[in-house]
């Protein structure tokens, strides 16, 4: 049997190439995918014997150098198919999908889950920090039995049906396949006495209080991470980490874009035509004065250098972009309606052009109907 081409490969192929032959293969022809299919054992079955002499250097080298199999003792591949290590190979090029889970073991100990908090805040928290105290639900380790889960005076005891291990063997076919002990769920140990408290799980739901520092310059999708802060680990191992995501609310001036703020000025017509000096107010509670030229434009936009938001990666100030928007005067007397009338009569008779973009569109218009 020509191991290269058993497993689709030419000769001198990578460790890689190998093992990503060997990967396709196996998926294709293991018998937890293929069930009884005698043709698709035999395949994976050489798979494997060339896999076993291909991914081991010395053997590969041999190969190579006199083309046998032989290598001494009768051990090798040739021999038969030999299932000893093959959990290892399986672990080494799927990890858990055919060998099972590693064993966890009494001895081990597991990280706690992780938590997630929204923390919504106002555009000035935001901006400037703020120290916030929240209110979360999570597992905290039991303190009557320390996390141990057994009655305080007592302590777990190694399972007997997996020896500790927290993995039973199962033999099928031509393989022996790990599973999660059925007694002790994979811990490698069971509790004669649980705790009166928690019940064995050596943790208990609580309430708690923890104070975030939240730092200058977050915006809406930032995280903050706090290392220690999640859930309990198992079997006395450290906590998890708790996230803080911060969620922006609405403001009723200002909208941010990143470092920058944006808000809108209401210029009355006069203002804007005359001109007139307006005070902006900016995030720290100061105001600012900005003079607006005669006949200004809607949508005209003013930029207030270093009047936005700090970054909380550094670097410099954002801006403030003040947008003047023009009101149209609502709910005029009869009067006041007729003084307009006179003057807008006044503006169309004038040889000046007053309305530089209506003259525009007009003329546009003329073009387009041509």
């Amino acid at each position: 049997m020509d191991y290269y081409e058993t497993l689709g490969l030419t000769k001198g192929a990578s460790d890689a190439e190998v093992k990503k032959a060997f990967k396709k293969k196996a998926m294709k022809y293991h018998p937890d995918r293929t069930g009884d299919d005698k043709s698709a054992k035999a395949k994976f079955k050489e798979a494997k014997e060339a896999y076993d002499v291909l991914s081991n250097p010395q053997k590969k080298s041999m190969y190579d150098q006199y083309g046998t199999t032989d290598f001494g003792g009768g051990g090798g591949p040739a021999g038969g198919f030999n299932t000893s290590g093959f959990g290892d190979v399986f672990e080494d090029i799927f990890g858990d999908i055919f060998s099972g889970n590693q064993s966890r073991g009494s001895s081990q100990r597991y990280k706690g889950a992780d938590l997630e908090y929204e923390l919504k805040l106002t555009l000035e928290e935001a901006a400037f920090g703020k120290e916030k105290l929240i209110k979360i639900r999570t597992k905290d380790t039991c303190d009557l039995c320390n996390g141990s889960g057994a009655k305080p005076g007592s302590k777990p005891v190694s399972c007997s049906t997996c020896n500790g291990v927290g993995q039973v063997r199962a033999q099928q076919g031509f393989f022996t396949i790990q599973q999660t002990c059925p007694t002790c769920s994979g811990k490698g140990t069971v509790i004669s006495n649980p705790c009166s408290k928690c019940y064995g799980n050596g943790a208990v739901d609580t309430d708690k209080e923890i104070s975030v520092s939240v730092p200058a310059g977050v915006d809406t999708g930032d995280r903050v991470r706090l290392a220690g802060k999640g859930e309990a680990g198992i079997n006395q191992g450290p906590s998890g980490d708790l996230f803080i995501r911060v969620s922006l609310l609405k403001h009723n001036i200002f909208k941010r874009d990143g470092t920058n703020l944006y808000c809108e000025v209401p210029l009355s017509f006069a203002e804007a035509a005359l001109g007139s000096e307006v005070e902006i107010p900016t995030l720290n509670s100061n105001k600012v004065s900005i003079e607006i030229p005669p006949g200004t434009q809607t949508g005209k936009y003013f930029r207030l250098k270093g009047k936005g938001v700090k970054s909380v990666r550094g670097g410099n100030i954002g801006d403030l972009m003040c947008s003047v928007q023009i009101e149209t005067p609502v709910n005029l007397s009869a009067e006041q309606k007729d003084i307009l009338m006179q003057f807008d009569d006044k503006l169309k008779k004038s040889k000046k052009k007053h309305s530089p973009k209506s003259e525009s569109w007009v003329d546009g218009l003329k073009k387009f109907f041509k």
